[in-house]
């Protein structure tokens, strides 16, 4: 390259950490958070984007916004704990942000592991709150291991067989401590992508890969933006997702006096209606079975054995939960959160729209 020619500019914006959380903070002060509970938000929203979860960080903010202000989402909750049995509580959320309710649901479970061996939170009145991998890094990196559902915020998936969206990408995760390596983190949607990838890959105008989307009149594959609307996703495993997405549900939703099946308000197209949305945690401590350091090791060993793995010929190397994860949180730490050009805009107009600075950005 000549030493007058310039250098190339990033293809995608990029905010640093520090400035997304600023920035998220700052719009939810604006509709009526306390100064902790901004802060909060923005602290875990922003860790979705530092981990690569694109569709569950700031590229929510838009929306939590307008339901606030439509009346379908508190901005001061009320967020009551009822501990019904020595390691068993149930979180009335009081319908706030997911984020401030799962925060409580998680540090309630923690502190009944510490106390009982185990600890078993479910939670009502709640809404969305982001990538199910928030709840379980805290305790993984604490030496507890933990496992999170949630029943979606809206139903785009049908019962095996079916051509009505009864069920929700109802999401689990795991979190499993392990010692020099990155902790074990399994997050997965039941359904092949989660309906918030399918919208980010609408604003970026990408088309959507066969295999996501389904038209339930017909049952054909749906590839473009015209079809998406009325879609229905497709369950990991065929009939075993579906399944899977059932019983989470049930257990999320049913067990907690939450909203599941019908009675789940679809969240992208109802702003003013509260969801109910429902979610449990479970955290054990792993010391209760053999000391800590011992399970870390053993972890640490089990992931050098299956990371060492043969590969499939054409394959590329073996790679584990959490790896990818703790790589991205180390790249977007160091060079920050890539912002594209059609989110930038959108994150523009919110904030000419609330008062607030803009979202600094490079690039």
């Amino acid at each position: 390259m000549s030493e007058t020619q310039p250098a190339a500019r990033p293809a995608v914006a990029r905010a640093t950490e520090a400035a997304a959380t600023r920035f998220i903070a700052d719009a939810f002060a604006k509709v009526g958070f306390t100064e902790a509970d901004a802060a909060t938000a923005g602290r875990l929203m922003t860790r979705a984007d530092l981990s690569g979860a694109d569709a569950h960080g700031i590229f929510r903010l838009p929306m939590y916004v307008e339901r606030i202000e439509a009346g379908g989402m508190a901005p001061r909750p009320e967020i009551v704990t009822n501990r019904t049995a020595p390691s068993v509580a149930l979180i009335d959320g009081g319908n706030g942000l997911g984020h401030l309710v799962m925060s409580r649901a998680v540090e309630t479970a923690m502190a009944m592991a510490q106390e009982t061996g185990i600890g078993w939170v479910g939670v009502r009145r709640s809404n969305h709150a982001g990538p199910a991998a928030l709840y379980v890094e805290g305790p993984a990196a604490a030496g507890m291991a933990a496992i999170y559902s949630v029943v979606a915020s809206s139903n785009h998936m049908a019962p095996w067989g079916g051509a009505e969206a009864l069920l929700g990408t109802n999401p689990i995760a795991f979190g499993i401590p392990a010692g020099a390596e990155p902790d074990v983190i399994l997050d997965i949607a039941t359904t092949v992508v989660s309906y918030g990838t399918v919208k980010a890959q609408l604003m970026n105008g990408r088309p959507i890969p066969e295999g996501w989307l389904v038209d339930p009149a017909t049952g054909a594959p749906v590839v473009d933006a015209a079809g998406v609307a009325g879609s229905l996703l497709l369950p990991i495993g065929g009939y075993k997702g579906s399944g899977i997405a059932f019983a989470l549900g049930l257990l999320a939703g049913t067990l907690n006096g939450a909203a599941f099946g019908r009675d789940v308000v679809d969240f992208n197209a109802d702003r003013a209606t509260e969801t109910n949305t429902g979610h449990f945690v479970v955290v054990i401590d792993v010391a209760r079975f053999l000391p800590l350091e011992t399970f870390r090791a053993d972890v640490d060993r089990h992931i050098a054995d299956f990371r060492a793995a043969k590969a499939l010929p054409g394959w590329p190397p073996v790679r584990l939960p959490g790896e990818a994860r703790a790589s991205r949180i180390t790249e977007r730490t160091r060079d920050g959160i890539p912002i594209p050009a059609p989110l930038a805009k959108v994150l523009d107009g919110l904030a000419d729209r609330l008062g607030i600075a803009r979202l600094e950005r490079e690039g």
